[in-house]
């Protein structure tokens, strides 16, 4: 419970960062937008903008999701114990990759049993990339980061069939959330 009480406020400290850092440099572009251009390239920045914060707002909430799901599905007990694997196992195998595997005496090895070990680990790997494929489809088919796309492009048509469409202001729109994403990550080393 502690544990998790930290990592909410550690997430809502990174939330405010990105708010505080989108809201500045939105509000500086708005500015540079006013003074030095038109109205119709702020319109421009702004569909971007906004349709891109959406767009990272929708995709960190569904895998924020999808790994909460994933948590609560772990299953604890499959895993080794810390204090049984000593500092060698640690040194050799930090990631506790292969306590499974089963040590085979050299004179058994033979082409027909190292091709059947290769297979094994072939459908292991096939069967856990299905099954990662499936438990990500949440992440990338959510609800909400279509609606983000949807209204990305939706913005994008409407303001080139308008004839109101500026690709330097629209780019420089998207480029506000990843530029924002950087400098939020700054101010959470401090």
């Amino acid at each position: 419970m502690v544990i998790k009480n930290i990592i909410t406020m550690k997430i809502n400290q990174s939330l405010k960062n990105f708010a505080f850092v989108f809201i500045v440099l939105d509000f500086c572009l708005v500015i540079y937008a006013l003074v030095f251009n038109t109205p119709i390239w702020l319109l421009n920045t702004q569909v971007a903008f906004i349709s891109s914060l959406f767009i990272t707002i929708a995709s960190f909430l569904s895998y924020r999701k999808n790994i909460q799901g994933r948590l609560s599905n772990l299953d604890l007990s499959k895993q080794v114990n810390a204090e049984q694997r000593d500092k060698v196992d640690e040194i050799d195998d930090p990631y506790d990759l292969y306590t499974e595997y089963e040590q085979i005496p050299e004179d058994e090895l033979t082409p027909e049993k190292i091709k059947e070990i290769i297979n094994d680990e072939k459908t292991k790997v096939k069967k856990n990339s299905l099954k990662n494929t499936i438990f990500s489809a949440t992440g990338f088919l959510s609800v909400y980061r279509v609606l983000g796309y949807a209204t990305l492009i939706f913005g994008f048509f409407a303001l080139n069939n308008n004839k109101l469409f500026i690709p330097i202001a629209f780019i420089v729109g998207l480029g506000i959330v990843p530029i924002g994403v950087l400098f939020s990550k700054l101010l959470d080393k401090k």
